[in-house]
């Protein structure tokens, strides 16, 4: 092709480009206008579940609460609480947040009278072994006290109709130590503080990416306002999945300022010493927001949205993108006689074989099937390939004329000369290469002694320490059940799930007694099966039979007749598919599972468990019941993930070091070698530091695999060429900043993703020259045959 017809081919490349980001941008801003994010940690890790019964428990527990905020005001003084509640009200009207209050209330009058039937057969836990124990005398005085207090309220029966407070008792039950009061939910404490429980509903869209808070703002001003109220003082704890998501959120924002902006600041500052020119500075930052708009726009459009430590860790693509744009004007500022064209056929062999192994790396990095995963490698590698494209379709064209040398990249290019070499002849080459190599092998030695790994599932939480303290604060006083461990109780029919139900209460009561938990729910709880029911009515009539008979002597006039029983009718017992048929049963509702291929499934939720109380839940498993503990399920997923992206890791160094032979042949070992001691030496220093090895670690040295080997590849393409030398060392300037700053990231996966970054790319640009080959073989390494040669 003629160079005219070149020059004519890249201006149809760059025009084309030009409307493809322009399609982009379009595509970006309907993102921004109404970002899709997603917050929750278990949507990083793979969906499939052990069976499809699982997978549907597991699904129930996660809608459980999901668009609720908790807001409880105690204090020792209940009017205070009450004030500070209307307070509290206040702030998030004025906010105008979408909220939706779930109103405190009782049962409609009339509600438990369709549980009359079966009343005698339904007693709460508290009353089982005092109706057994306790004699007719002391339930007629309780009845008595009960019938004259000017201060008793309860839903249902009025006293002379149900003496044995049956119903009043089984409905405090399901309230879970809630008392109704002046319209709302109160819960006296054993301190002797009050406290006011509010109930929101959540119906915002999602959360924006500005790192802006309004939830926690409004719950800061309202502590404000609190605080300044006169009075006792009121302490408000808030809680709620919103809450989380928006904490997360947040967090996200502010890591995505400080590691991308931050990335983006240095690079500039270092390609505008470097260059000293304007127009430099604005390509390598246009071909750095092209890559990075690209692959927002391109892993929205796959997956429908994007998980915001995606965002986080793809902030850091600004440390690698912008290789390619400093490649090409260290080179046009090293050869400043050759054309831009002509300059870009010159380094396109290495461009490409850099950029391949680099989305090879992150292609590897996507084939774990963790859905996260997958989504931070197509952010990563369609951010590569956009701004490579950038750099290939427009930065020939522009500018004219080759930037001028600056003080700065003379320095660094010079330095190259002066850089020792394994087998050099220099004063520094003799004594200070190997005393590099041997200290790189002596850390990385004693360290990976010392390293352990970790692969909990609290390493991928991104959430502040702040707002997990307090909505595990919130769970405690309200004996909330774990989001992440329960049981999951099958049987044949109904009557079979609720027997099994009660035999695992009946374990659950021991271990409560042992204080291994506080509390658990349960449909046996709400409705017993019918052999319990038909048990209890008997001991039931007997007794209010007695106490009835004390009653009318007490009042000197005979009772009415007790309402109808169930045991007169077809029904003998209280069904579980009439219970959950009544209004009543909405906080039981999400525990019944259905039917499926013939067999009924239902949920028994635990709370107030720690570590020291899951072996002991665990042994209660049995025939029909599963302990299923989805915190140690995700982290045995994850510690056989990393183990296998080991493997996954050599075949790629296996890979890699084929087409390394392919392009250099007997010399691909001296592109190789460096990175591999630099991964070695950044899991010694880890283990050193006593930071864990997880598996983001593992994916680190993935991607350290793929960009450390440019280093190599450069100074073998390019051999004692010092522009090339200077476009590495920028490069790797800027790859140690966003990496280093992604090591500053309060989610630990991330963190230590970015320290096992920063050590290997400063080790692998520090130890590539080493490797150089000796000056006298660049000319065998010049006259290769390589069809891939650039000459």
């Amino acid at each position: 092709m003629t160079e005219a017809g070149r020059h004519r081919w890249q201006q149809g490349l760059a025009a084309a480009w030009g409307l493809a980001v322009l399609a982009l941008a379009v595509g970006l801003w309907q993102f921004l206008r109404a970002p899709a994010l997603d917050t929750d940690v278990l949507a990083l890790l793979p969906t499939e579940q052990r069976d499809a019964r699982i997978a549907q428990a597991a699904e129930a527990v996660a809608g459980q609460g999901t668009g609720e905020l908790l807001f409880l005001l105690r204090s020792s003084d209940a009017a205070a609480a009450r004030q500070a509640a209307a307070v509290l009200r206040g702030v998030l009207h004025e906010r105008h947040l979408p909220l939706e209050e779930l109103v405190a209330a009782l049962p409609a009058a009339g509600a438990l009278d369709v549980l009359r039937p079966w009343q005698r057969g339904l007693v709460a836990e508290a009353l089982r072994e005092p109706l057994r124990s306790r004699p007719a005398e002391d339930w007629a005085e309780a009845a008595l006290a009960r019938l004259y207090s000017p201060l008793a309220f309860a839903p249902g029966p009025g006293v002379l109709e149900d003496p044995l407070g049956l119903a009043s008792a089984w409905w405090q039950a399901r309230a879970r130590g809630l008392s109704f009061t002046q319209g709302e939910w109160q819960r006296s404490f054993a301190d002797g503080s009050e406290a006011v429980l509010l109930r929101f509903r959540h119906a915002g869209g999602a959360f924006r990416v500005d790192g802006g808070s309004p939830l926690a703002g409004a719950v800061k001003e309202a502590r404000e306002r609190i605080a300044a109220l006169d009075g006792a003082p009121v302490a408000l704890l808030a809680a709620g999945v919103p809450l989380i998501a928006e904490a997360a959120a947040a967090q996200a924002a502010a890591e995505m300022n400080t590691i991308g902006l931050g990335s983006l600041l240095a690079v500039v500052l270092l390609v505008a010493l470097c260059f000293r020119s304007p127009l430099p500075v604005l390509l390598v930052g246009s071909s750095l927001l092209v890559g990075v708009g690209a692959a927002l726009v391109v892993t929205g459009w796959v997956f429908g949205e994007v998980h915001v430590l995606t965002l986080v860790f793809g902030a850091s693509l600004v440390g690698v993108a912008e290789d390619y744009g400093i490649h090409y004007f260290a080179a046009r500022q090293g050869d400043p006689a050759r054309p831009g064209i002509a300059q870009l056929d010159h380094l396109l062999p290495g461009l490409l074989l850099a950029l391949a192994t680099s989305v090879l790396a992150y292609a590897a990095i996507g084939l774990a099937p963790f859905p996260g995963l997958r989504q931070m490698a197509l952010f990563s590698a369609v951010g590569l390939l956009a701004a490579f494209l950038t750099v290939a379709c427009w930065f020939p064209l522009w500018p004219k004329r080759a930037p001028a040398p600056s003080g700065l990249s003379r320095r660094v290019s010079q330095s190259l000369a002066a850089w020792p070499r394994l087998g050099g002849g220099g004063w520094a080459s003799r004594r200070f290469a190997p005393a590099l190599l041997l200290g790189t092998l002596a850390i990385a030695i004693a360290g990976l002694f010392q390293l352990r790994a970790d692969d909990q599932l609290r390493a991928l939480q991104g959430v502040p320490a702040g707002v997990l303290e307090e909505q595990q604060a919130l769970a405690r006083l309200l004996d909330l059940p774990s989001p992440a461990q329960f049981f999951l109780v099958e049987a044949a029919d109904t009557e079979a799930l609720l027997q099994r139900e009660e035999a695992l209460i009946e374990g659950l009561r021991r271990l409560r007694h042992e204080g291994l938990l506080s509390g658990w729910q349960a449909l046996a709880e709400a409705v017993p099966s019918a052999q319990r029911q038909r048990e209890d009515r008997e001991v039931v009539a007997a007794l209010e039979s007695a106490v009835r008979q004390r009653l009318g002597e007490a009042l000197g006039q005979p009772l009415p007749a007790p309402a109808a029983d169930a045991a007169d009718g077809p029904e003998a017992a209280l069904g579980l598919h009439d219970w959950l048929a009544s209004p009543l049963s909405q906080a039981e509702r999400p525990l019944w599972l259905g039917e499926q291929e013939g067999r009924v499934a239902s949920l028994v939720r635990v709370s107030g468990i720690g570590p020291e109380s899951l072996p002991a839940l665990a042994a209660l498993a049995g025939e029909g019941v599963r302990w299923v503990d989805r915190s140690a399920e995700y982290s045995e997923l994850l510690a056989r993930y990393r183990v296998q992206i080991q493997g996954w890791l050599a075949l790629g160094v296996a890979g890699v070091a084929l087409l390394l032979w392919l392009r250099f042949g007997r010399r691909a070992w001296r592109a190789l070698l460096p990175t591999l001691l630099a991964g070695a030496l950044a899991l010694g220093v880890q283990g050193l530091l006593g930071e864990p090895l997880q598996l983001f670690n593992v994916l680190a040295l993935m991607l350290l695999l793929g960009v450390g080997i440019d280093y190599g590849i450069f100074l073998l393409e390019h051999q004692d060429d010092g522009a090339s030398w200077l476009a590495v060392s920028l490069g790797a300037a800027s790859t140690l900043l966003a990496f280093g700053l992604l090591a500053l990231s309060q989610t630990p996966a991330l963190h230590g993703f970015g320290l096992t970054m920063l050590v290997g790319v400063g080790a692998v640009w520090a130890l590539s020259p080493l490797f150089r080959p000796p000056p006298r073989d660049a000319a065998l390494l010049l006259r290769s045959r390589d069809p891939f040669h650039a000459s």
